[in-house]
């Protein structure tokens, strides 16, 4: 038996959810170098949901991403969502566009604990959630990313 492999897989949008830490580093691994405006960030306080609409480019391509890199609308949610704080974000400037760098989870007591969003430039969203309920779900089709090129990290 070998490990799956994102060569193996169809061609077709993301649908997963994240129950636990490891999961949740599947999830951050398809957002990296996700693009959204601060107006598409949404905490609905009474059903205790955040949701962010994501531009996000699309790992998952392999090989094939640096002949034509994709990008796809995405919508990240989490529920069971009791508080939410940020830091470094201008939410009064609609036209910032912020850049999600990663997503960890960092347990209090179990079940509970907190969502951290790491945003390129020293931004962060940090969720205190009871339980760690997360899904990653595309919502359009596929596009060319409007810079021609796949995000880059030099070391």
């Amino acid at each position: 038996m070998t490990d799956a492999r994102f060569e193996d897989g169809r061609d077709g949008p993301v649908n997963l959810g994240a129950l636990d830490g490891d999961d949740l580093l599947v999830l951050s691994a398809l957002t990296q170098d996700a693009v959204f405006p601060a107006t598409e960030m949404k905490w609905d306080r009474k059903t205790g949901r955040f949701a962010l609409l994501l531009n996000r480019f699309r790992w998952e391509e392999g090989a094939r991403r640096a002949a034509s890199p994709e990008r796809v609308q995405s919508l990240l949610s989490f529920d069971l969502v009791s508080q939410v704080a940020t830091n470094g974000i201008d939410r009064k400037d609609p036209g910032t566009v912020l850049s999600l760098l990663s997503i960890s989870f960092e347990p209090t007591e179990a079940p509970a604990g907190h969502v951290l969003l790491t945003l390129a430039g020293d931004g962060a969203i940090r969720l205190t959630v009871e339980a760690l309920e997360a899904t990653l779900k595309d919502v359009t089709k596929p596009y060319v990313a409007p810079s021609g090129k796949a995000p880059d990290h030099p070391a």
